[in-house]
């Protein structure tokens, strides 16, 4: 009996030390076993080539983790050996992305068809490595067998906004490989910064790659310094980035922005715009009205610049941009109106599309495909253009169903330029509110699509976008750890209700990132909050990896060990100011989270929308215009409702007839972002739901002179019910950032006295 008890308690022990491999992607089948494998000084690596890149790189990260420096033979290994073997599968399917890890205690094995399976098989190993210097490290035994759903799982990185290094790019390659995602999204020209070396154009770089300061903290507070920025990669930098990303089965999509973001080449080439110059490459952020004019030799000049920059990717799309590109000049410009005309054109969105059709039809002739944001289905989708959802899914949904390829990249799930913690604790970024557990809930395919159209979706992938990220430690924060989140939905292992599982495996990686100096956000551990309805207030829920571990206080002091212990939603009925925080091990984990709450008759009250807000500004839904929280308006993050060319037209029951004389909302301005006060705002009441009385309509100038909070005084009046209609700006007008484009529409708390 002794015996078998032993042997069960060895059963269980192994089992446990399987389970918490913390494995990302989570491999799609996996089966635990209950021994191990001891890694050790004579342990080898067998391979049928000693030179073979996966073979070193295994090798190499081995000795990082461990110490060990492991031999390399293509003799035949009956013990102790990790064998990495090619075999050669016949199938109509590609299958060059799958393979099968065996670890029992004698040897582990990697089989794949193809060497970027056996390199994602090696990365599944290298994490179940421990960390630690050692001369036997103890490997779990499992039988994997995997592969990924989707081919573009992938990362962006904007160098234009701010240059980084080729050692940091490489850097970035090796986080996309890690966790077996395969393609960076190259942003390499930009407004603020031409980053890649022509050579038959030398201007680009000599001029377009330098501007002579940059915006500092937020676009609102239009600040500058005088610091020259810049820099570029040479061709033969380029060529050897290629390369290594090549090794680590990573292809570099390079972006060249066209026809709008694209004023540092008209700094260096002006003749390529519609007005001729002179031109500065710019130090503002935000969309600028000076972009190519669609002359002969603009187009020229493009077909050049894209021939180098073929010579340098291999990659079957390139990116052309196409977004965010104002038509002011267009109108303006007399070659513009002609060809219009000539062309049998409708209007200057027209125009954009047989811009890109040009740029299509040549890249196509080189075997290529394009790629842009979804602005180029405006006025006409290019025939075999790919498109990038980016303003939410719809465009994905559109190109899709007209069989179109799809990479989907919405900025409600996967903008990692947004928070990814409370807003108020975290370092400046563009606005959003993106935190790991939204991107681990995101799904790529909409329910909109059929089976067969869902088909053209090729994948996701993160946009870093970076006004707002200066240095290479920045962005590591901001990618570290939602990157991890979106690998696995991209392999197609994500379960959000399952997201507490999720937590608990990166959480193990992050030891893997202390260890490794990779500068990751800690916001997980951070107190996080809800805002629920209740029948005298509001009740403020706090989340965290323990909540057990959670110590508030409601008079405004620094909660400590033995403040309030956190264990139900905490009920706020009048004026408060909560602060919390997360303790472990009698020590502070997470920044102070810190909320005021203003009561009024409005809060936590039932609201109706006529439309809903855009999904990337959504978080908290209607309740947030009545949960008692007034946003910052430097942080337009969770607290605030964006609407993108729709009106807010809200209506809040008070429950009983109330006598009420003020009503105070919110509204932001963000040009830079688009984001403009509404026309004007217009208050009614009424005591049955149907009937409603205007009380009060506020101008466009007044709302511009009240800085977007207003606050309307009127003889007492009962009312049962409130409708606000907050009326959107509209197409924005020319001379203006974003001018030709849908405005957006911020508001936050509707406050009633």
């Amino acid at each position: 009996m002794r015996i078998l008890q032993f042997f069960i308690v060895l059963l269980i022990s192994n089992f446990c030390l399987a389970q918490k491999e913390p494995l990302i992607p989570m491999p799609k089948n996996i089966e635990y076993q209950a021994d191990s494998f001891s890694l050790n000084p004579n342990t080898v690596i067998q391979v049928a080539d000693v030179k073979a890149f996966e073979a070193l790189f295994l090798k190499e990260n081995i000795k990082v983790k461990t110490g060990l420096d492991l031999k390399i033979t293509t003799k035949p290994i009956s013990k102790n050996a990790i064998k990495l073997v090619i075999e050669e599968v016949k199938s109509v399917t590609d299958l060059s992305e799958n393979y099968n890890l065996i670890i029992d205690k004698s040897n582990i094995q990697i089989t794949a068809s193809a060497n970027q399976g056996l390199f994602y098989g090696i990365q599944t190993l290298l994490q179940s490595i421990p960390f630690e210097k050692t001369k036997n490290a103890k490997i779990a035994s499992v039988k994997i067998k995997d592969q990924p759903k989707f081919k573009w799982r992938g990362m962006h990185l904007d160098v234009g906004r701010h240059f980084f290094p080729k050692e940091f790019i490489k850097k970035y390659i090796d986080y996309i490989a890690m966790y077996k995602m395969n393609t960076f999204h190259w942003h390499l020209t930009e407004d603020q910064g031409w980053r890649i070396e022509i050579k038959k154009y030398p201007k680009l770089t000599e001029v377009g790659a330098w501007r002579k300061g940059s915006m500092i903290e937020h676009y609102n507070d239009q600040k500058f310094d005088t610091i020259k920025h810049g820099g570029f990669y040479t061709q033969d930098e380029v060529k050897d980035i290629v390369a290594y990303a090549k090794k680590r089965h990573v292809t570099i999509v390079p972006e060249i922005e066209m026809p709008g973001h694209s004023l540092a080449a008209l700094a260096a080439y002006p003749e390529f715009s519609c007005t001729g110059g002179p031109f500065e490459v710019a130090k503002i952020w935000g969309v600028l009205e000076d972009v190519y004019c669609p002359k002969e030799e603009t187009f020229t000049f493009l077909e050049d610049v894209l021939t180098e920059v073929i010579a340098l990717f291999p990659s079957e799309y390139i990116h052309i941009g196409g977004d965010e590109s104002p038509k002011t000049r267009w109108k303006a410009c007399s070659h513009c109106q002609n060809l219009i005309k000539e062309k049998g054109l409708k209007d200057e969105h027209e125009l954009q599309s047989y811009f890109i059709n040009r740029i299509e039809k040549f890249l196509n002739s080189k075997g290529r495909q394009i790629i842009g944001w979804d602005e180029i289905l405006e006025g006409g989708l290019a025939p075999n253009a790919a498109v990038m959802s980016w303003r939410g899914t719809e465009g994905g949904i559109i190109a899709a169903k007209d069989k179109h390829y799809v990479v989907m990249t919405p900025g409600s799930h996967v903008y990692f330029d947004h928070y990814q913690g409370e807003p108020k604790n975290e370092p400046i970024a563009i606005g959003g509110y993106t935190p790991l557990e939204k991107v681990y809930s995101f799904n790529p395919i909409p329910d909109e699509l059929t089976a067969d159209e869902a088909k053209y979706i090729l994948g996701a992938q993160a946009n870093v976008w970076s006004e707002y990220i200066p240095t290479t430690k920045q962005v590591e924060y901001m990618i570290m750890p939602r990157m991890a989140a979106l690998s696995e939905v991209l392999w197609e292992t994500s379960n959000p209700k399952n997201y507490k599982e999720f937590e608990k495996r990166i959480i193990q990686h992050f030891d893997f990132y202390e260890k490794m100096g990779i500068n990751y956000s800690k916001s997980i551990f951070e107190v996080t909050s809800a805002v629920l309805p209740s029948d005298k207030g509001v009740a403020f829920e706090l989340k965290s990896p323990n909540p057990s571990g959670i110590r508030y206080t409601t008079d405004g002091s620094e909660p400590v060990l033995n403040s309030f212990s956190y264990t139900k939603p905490i009920s706020i009925t009048e004026n408060t100011t909560v602060k919390a925080n997360y303790f472990e091990e009698g020590k502070v984990k997470s920044a102070t989270i810190e909320q005021d709450f203003f009561i009024n008759k409005s809060t936590g009250k039932k609201i109706e929308l006529v439309a809903p807000p855009h999904e990337n500004y959504s978080i908290g839904g209607s309740f947030t215009l009545v949960d008692g929280m007034v946003g910052n308006p430097s942080k337009y993050g969770r607290d605030w409702l964006g609407f993108w060319g729709k009106d807010l037209n809200a209506t809040i029951d008070l429950g009983a007839t109330e006598t009420i004389s003020k009503i105070k909302i919110n509204t932001l301005l963000g040009e830079g972002s688009w984001i403009y006060f509404p026309k004007e705002i217009q208050f009614l009441v009424s005591e049955d739901g149907k009937n409603f009385k205007t009380i009060q309509t506020i101008s466009q100038k007044e709302i511009s002179q009240k800085g977007g909070r207003i606050e309307v005084n009127f003889p007492k009046t009962k009312a049962k019910f409130v409708k606000v209609i907050a009326v959107n700006n509209g197409i924005i007008a020319d001379g203006m950032p974003g001018a030709g484009s849908q405005s957006w529409l911020f508001v936050d708390e509707i406050s009633i006295e």
